[in-house]
């Protein structure tokens, strides 16, 4: 327990963490899990979702209905957990099916889980940084197993895998994290830096060796690449992917 808390901390890269984390979860018995976090929430949005960080080590025919397909939105389990801090057996779920208290999207998206195999498991909704942003992991255990094993394995165990996984969720949050689509060239991020340090166009131009045009011309691309309007906002997102100011991005 010691050596792999030890290892979370040491991280150097989102791959080398999510490799090991999905190998630590399995020894316990989750095989899939789904790890998604956003610092874009409003009252009835989780903003867009290719500027979310998602981790899944489920099949691509899963992620493309449950992400792809919007219906994480619907998701009981993510409406608890956007509700609510902690961890959640998935037992619950049998009781709103029995209560009929499911909506029918959420019953569209249960009956679609059922069909997927992820039927038995355990999510924790981790502690909101600010207002507008919100982590979560899902924690699927292999085909097979009853949400009655599954919560005889939290009772012996549950505590070391709420801690573990809440160590590796706050390292995700310090790593450089490239959405799809969202990626910036060096040339961009360099740019991006030196506004974020303050300085005009003129004395990045210097800096960069460049003329302001074809400075303005990364920043524009970098904008694009972000999907924002201002150079402001452009900071402010690749600082919030943690692209910028790091040894390597």
């Amino acid at each position: 327990m010691r050596n792999y808390l030890h290892f979370l901390a040491n991280c150097q890269s989102m791959e080398e963490l999510w490799k090991a984390h999905t190998a630590k979860m399995a020894e316990f018995g989750f095989d899939r899990l789904i790890y998604g976090f956003t610092r874009y929430r409003t009252s009835t949005s989780l903003g867009d979702p290719e500027d979310f960080i998602i981790l899944s080590n489920h099949p691509k025919e899963y992620l493309d209905a449950f992400i792809g397909g919007g219906q994480y939105f619907h998701a009981p389990m993510v409406r608890w957990a956007l509700a609510n801090e902690g961890a959640m057996g998935w037992g619950m779920l049998g009781q709103m099916v029995e209560t009929a208290t499911l909506t029918p999207a959420e019953r569209k998206v249960y009956d679609f889980n059922i069909r997927m195999n992820v039927t038995a498991g355990y999510t924790i909704s981790f502690k909101s940084i600010s207002a507008r942003s919100k982590g979560a992991i899902a924690l699927t255990a292999r085909q097979g197993m009853t949400q009655a094993e599954v919560d005889a394995v939290w009772q012996e165990h549950g505590r070391d895998i709420h801690l573990m996984n809440n160590i590796a969720h706050l390292k995700i949050l310090t790593l450089p994290y490239n959405a799809p689509n969202r990626g910036l060239t060096p040339r961009q991020r360099e740019a991006l830096q030196w506004v974020g340090d303050g300085k005009t166009m003129q004395d990045i131009a210097t800096i960069m060796g460049l003329t302001p045009a074809t400075v303005e011309k990364h920043l524009r691309l970098a904008r694009e690449a972000l999907s924002v309007e201002t150079t402001a906002q452009a900071v402010l997102k690749a600082a919030f992917s943690n692209q910028m100011f790091v040894l390597e991005a």
